[in-house]
């Protein structure tokens, strides 16, 4: 490294043996501090001829371009010869002996401490100046895989991050590269990728934005890795994945740790860096609700369902106090600003302040007469604000305990609650939906943000007030500019309710977690606003085909009955009218008119050219859960939660017949193919055929040991198909009741069924996640579509029965092939194309099955029929992939393609790079 020789070493050593010796481990040390001090400090005149003190500016820029230009010279591509992508970096055999041989003392050297000299240069020369960028573009990929090898990757995070003050200062013309790189080095060792090396390339670099500075720079370099599409949300940094849903987080002073509250009664402190679990705190009996870390950073309190606050040592884990008193759930917990004091917030209505360091009660504050579910101190700690379910925010004297003001103005139960830096203003988030700022010394409203479409569960000002992040239960996400209210921007990414935001220190990125098991770091600062993309904004509860095929009616959580073009996934027109979730939709006979059932009790039939609602069918007394239209397009029928079963006439909107003999919810109704009969399925566990003309029950067919959630008749009216929560589907004989054919597969529960048209197929959807479709005379399965990243709620085959479509509460709809192989791969276009060369795929692979992968959404792992990992998707890329049947995806997520043409994996992975 030095240029020099071990003999020359040794000499030295050997003269200066009174103060520096050699150690057992190979490296010199000083026997005092105060030789190191002397050496490196220079004095202002030389005290003889001989100079023995060091320059250590030069001396760093002298070990920088050394080191620099070892990397350049012993970095490469796959430098431990890995020999398979589907092979963990924990199962490679003799890896470790194969990194000391591959990556020596010299180089290891380098890699780890290029960046810390390179800091200590005072007075670069142009080389130096230059060194960061030829970095990124010749050596970046090379090096983050010697860190990943060497386990080095909270090192690797610490010196890239560490080099962007000098980077700044001396050649700030590269700072966009260099943050660049500092997110995808992120992006790799926080994902599940970096267990195997070879997914840098493989992975990492496919799923890179193909437009930024780092895919242009590489991804030309690698031309064989797999092809992903999709659109690339840059404001998301990273993923930390927990084992439970998230309900809050805090930040640590000095921002380099997260700690967070979770369902599964721990308390989790995490790396910021890197998203590595620093420390597990247990102790509480309950799920936890609220932590936060000391104002010191040496300390975290919590609060939980066990009706106890906890404060713990952060650095030890250790339980440093108990706090006792509260009688019911710990909703929210705060430390004062000098860290003094803890004040927390409980279902029990009231607001405890105790001394943090005794854990004695010092005062209980009164008043609320509901939960207090949110509460946090002034910047002065003179003050407390609470936010409770009796939709009120106080402001309290933290001295006396006096009330000194109530803000009054929402019109749902107050989530989260927080004082500006200044103390001027209150920020308030609630279930009605809306953001509140507040004047803290008059109480007035200053501003109402309006934008989620769902109750808002936490709130946060940046350190300035100049800015709010809020998030909800609609899954996003928002920034606001507080002084205008205008949304700055909104972050997607999450796929179920954000419980907790706040600002990182320096305002440049904001935390989020939530129920879905993550806590997720984003770019403040970049500029991606809630788009108004097409599609349901919630669950997609219902869809179905018109009798042509060409059209699909969509009902959701959203309110909305959407119609889209079959064939391009364009939304031809949004039906609104109804006040809440929409459970059911169909097309007429004649694909001119919409039926819809709601929450809001009413049926409502609509014009499907027009959009206009032509009659609304008022008359349940509950939820509508199931609508459906006769044959002839005269009559609707429809179920609902007030256990009725119900016949209308559609020109009159008259109610025809009120059926009755369920005892509990009506979740499924349908009409025979001649209109003679309807068939019901309900919670009480029984299917019902029923005489349209009379009223009479017909049939009780039993069998289900669950809730049947769906019902439907073959296209003959021979047979009846039912969907049950106890997993099963059943072909029932409509004539004698007898049960036909059970049909098993599914893990959990089936809430959607459907003869396909000629009746020799069934399709059904669960919350297992897929859509089957069976032989309906053998009972066998036929395929297993996966895609849906939550439960399917409804699906159905097109009139020519080559397709399927199927509605997820993952907020898509999607329409798939019933067939495979070439004709499916002909409608997906970019999602599986090419042909397959056996020579590149692993010898036990066979052809077809690198194009019947499935994709594992909560892992994100694209995987082979054969079990082998052949890509990995980060969490932003997986709510809407183009799996191998998928036909077309209507949702307001973007959709992600993939493509396997080149077959560049498994022992074959090494020919992904282009060797010149």
């Amino acid at each position: 490294l030095a240029k020099t020789t071990l003999d020359v070493v040794a000499t030295v050593l050997k003269k200066l043996h009174a103060v520096m010796y050699k150690a057992h481990d190979g490296m010199i040390y000083t026997y005092h501090a105060s030789f190191a001090d002397y050496i490196l400090h220079t004095p202002i005149v030389a005290e003889t001829a001989f100079d023995p003190h060091c320059d250590v500016g030069l001396q760093h820029a002298f070990l920088a371009q050394r080191c620099y230009d070892i990397m350049e010279k012993q970095l490469c591509f796959n430098i431990c010869g890995l020999e398979s992508s589907f092979v963990k970096d924990a199962d490679v055999q003799d890896l470790e002996k194969c990194i000391q041989d591959k990556i020596d003392s010299s180089l290891k050297y380098a890699v780890l401490t290029w960046m810390a000299h390179l800091n200590s240069v005072t007075d670069p020369d142009k080389a130096l100046v230059d060194g960061p960028q030829l970095f990124v573009e010749k050596l970046l990929l090379y090096w983050v895989e010697v860190v990943n090898l060497l386990n080095a990757r909270r090192e690797g995070m610490q010196m890239l991050d560490m080099s962007r003050s000098w980077i700044n200062r001396y050649t700030p013309n590269t700072m966009g590269l260099w943050e660049e790189a500092c997110k995808f080095y992120q992006f790799f060792v926080s994902g599940s990728a970096s267990a195997y090396t070879p997914h840098l390339y493989v992975s990492a670099l496919s799923c890179w934005n193909p437009k930024s500075e780092i895919a242009k720079i590489w991804q030309p370099q690698f031309p064989y890795i797999p092809k992903v599409t999709a659109t690339y949300m840059s404001a998301h940094r990273m993923t930390i994945k927990t084992s439970s849903p998230v309900y809050d987080i805090g930040i640590s002073p000095d921002g380099k740790q997260v700690v967070s509250g979770n369902h599964d009664q721990s308390v989790c402190i995490w790396d910021a860096l890197t998203g590595d679990l620093v420390k597990e705190l247990k102790g509480h009996t309950d799920l936890v609700w609220s932590v936060a870390f000391s104002p010191d950073g040496k300390q975290v309190v919590s609060g939980s369902n066990d009706q106890l606050v906890h404060i713990w040592d952060a650095l030890t884990g250790n339980l440093v106090n108990k706090l006792k008193g509260h009688t019911d759930s710990v909703l929210s917990v705060a430390f004062s600003p000098d860290g003094k004091q803890v004040v927390s917030g409980s279902h029990d209505q009231s607001v405890c302040i105790w001394d943090a360091l005794t854990g004695d009660l010092v005062r209980e504050l009164q008043g609320h007469t509901y939960s207090v579910r949110s509460v946090a101190f002034s910047p002065d700690g003179r003050q407390v604000v609470s936010g409770s379910y009796d939709k009120s925010v106080h402001i309290w004297d933290a001295l006396t305990g006096g009330l000194v003001k109530e803000l009054r103005g929402h019109t749902g139960l107050v989530l989260s609650v927080a004082f500006s830096s200044d103390g001027k203003q209150v920020v308030s988030g609630s279930y009605d939906k809306s953001v509140h700022i507040w004047d803290s010394l008059t109480g007035d409203i200053v501003k109402e943000l309006k934008g989620h479409t769902h109750s808002v569960l936490s709130v946060a000002f940046s350190s300035d007030g100049k800015q709010v992040v809020s998030g909800s239960d609609d899954q996003s996400v928002r920034i606001w500019d507080a002084l205008t209210g205008d949304l700055i921007r909104g972050l997607v990414g999450h796929t179920d309710w954000v419980w907790s935001v706040a600002f990182c220190p320096g305002e440049k990125q904001v935390m989020s977690g939530s129920n879905d098991h993550s806590v997720r770091i984003w770019d403040a600062l970049t500029n991606n606003l809630v788009r108004g993309l097409k599609g349901h904004i919630d669950s997609v509860l219902s869809v179905a085909f018109s009798s042509d095929g060409k059209q699909v009616v969509s009902g959701s959580h959203d309110h909305s009955v959407c119609i889209w073009d079959a064939l391009t996934g364009d939304l031809i027109k949004e039906l609104k009218g109804h006040k809440y979730s929409v459970w059911s939709v169909a097309f007429s006979p004649d694909g001119k008119q919409v039926v819809s059932g709601s929450n809001d009790k009413s049926v409502c039939i609509w014009d499907a050219l027009t959009g206009d609602l032509v009659k609304e069918l008022k008359g349940h007394t509950d939820w509508v859960r199931s609508v459906a239209f006769s044959p002839d397009g005269k009559q609707v029928v429809s179920g609902g939660d007030d256990q009725s079963v119900c016949i209308w006439d559609v020109m009159a909107g008259d109610l025809v017949k009120e059926l009755q003999r369920h005892t509990d919810w009506v979740l499924s109704v349908e009409f025979s193919p001649d209109g003679k009969q309807v068939v019901s399925g309900s919670i009480d566990q029984l299917v019902c055929i029923w005489d349209v003309l009379t009223g009479d029950l017909v049939k009780e067919l039993k069998g289900h040991t669950d809730s049947a959630w769906s019902v439907a008749f073959s296209p003959d009216g021979k047979q009846v198909v039912s969907g049950s929560d106890d997993k099963s589907v059943h072909i029932w004989d409509a004539l004698t009741g007898d049960l036909v054919k059970e049909l098993k597969g599914h893990t959990r529960a089936v809430l959607s069924v459907a003869f396909s048209p000629d009746g020799k197929q069934v399709v059904s959807g669960s919350t297992d996640q897929t859509v089957c479709i069976w032989d309906a005379l053998t009972g066998d399965l036929v395929q297993e579509l996966n895609g849906h990243t939550y439960s399917v709620r409804s699906v159905a085959f097109s009139p020519d029965e080559k397709q399927v479509v199927s509605g997820s509460n993952d907020l898509s709809v999607r329409i798939w092939d019933t067939l495979t192989g070439d004709l499916a791969k002909e409608f997906m276009g970019q999602s599986v194309t090419g042909t397959c060369d056996k020579s590149l795929i692993l010898d036990t692979i066979e052809c077809p099955d690198v194009y019947l992968w499935s994709l594992d959404y909560h892992t994100g792992w694209i995987s082979s029929q054969s079990g082998y990992l052949l890509l990995w998707l980060p969490e932003r890329m997986r709510s809407t992939v183009y799996t191998p049947s998928t036909r077309l995806i209507i949702s307001s997520q973007p959709p992600t393609h993939v493509v396997f043409d080149s077959g560049c994996l498994g022992t074959n992975w090494v020919k992904i790079f282009l060797n010149d």
